[in-house]
């Protein structure tokens, strides 16, 4: 009976070490890299019959959850004269006769996404929004195409995603 009791107990004990173990294991449900995917890009109407800015959204999902930058990020890796200053990437393209031309700006259409999560590691997921410009004021060329990638805190880059070509009102 004393065996009996013994091997019960330990077929407890197991079970009860097997469920903390599995229940406190960190599942991520994506790869640590960032996914973006292409939802939309929407003028913006300014009532001035010309197309200046449009509002580009983007699904994402991150495995770690170490997406976004604080204003406070200013160490080598993030400050201001550094690559990785900007955490989303755009690139602006001009259709110029059949052909599309990478067009350099003054400023970059670049931007600084925030911190998305404060439980890092977790496994994010969601939407992103910016307004960019789409319409180069130094050309008469109206067929316009965004490429855009993100990065996260590790530096790990997403895919580079195109938008569809979008015509702006000149």
């Amino acid at each position: 009976m004393k065996l009996f009791m013994r091997n019960i107990l330990f077929g407890l004990c197991l079970l009860a070490v097997s469920v903390l173990f599995f229940a406190c294991r960190h599942e991520e449900k994506y790869s640590k890299i960032p996914y973006i995917e292409f939802v939309s890009l929407e003028k913006v109407d300014n009532g001035t019959g010309h197309d200046s800015q449009a509002t580009l959204t983007l699904y994402f999902h991150d495995g770690d959850g170490d997406i976004g930058l604080d204003e406070t990020d200013k160490n080598p890796v993030f400050s201001v004269d550094s690559p990785y200053y900007y955490n989303l990437f755009i690139n602006f393209y001009e259709k110029q006769n059949g052909e599309w031309v990478l067009q350099e700006f003054p400023t970059p259409l670049h931007a600084r996404v925030p911190h998305l999560s404060n439980d890092v590691p977790e496994s994010i997921e969601g939407k992103l929004s910016i307004l960019t410009y789409i319409n180069n004021p130094t050309s008469s060329y109206d067929t316009v195409q965004l490429s855009c990638y993100l990065v996260d805190r590790a530096l790990h880059h997403s895919d580079t995603i195109f938008t569809p070509e979008i015509i702006v009102q000149k």
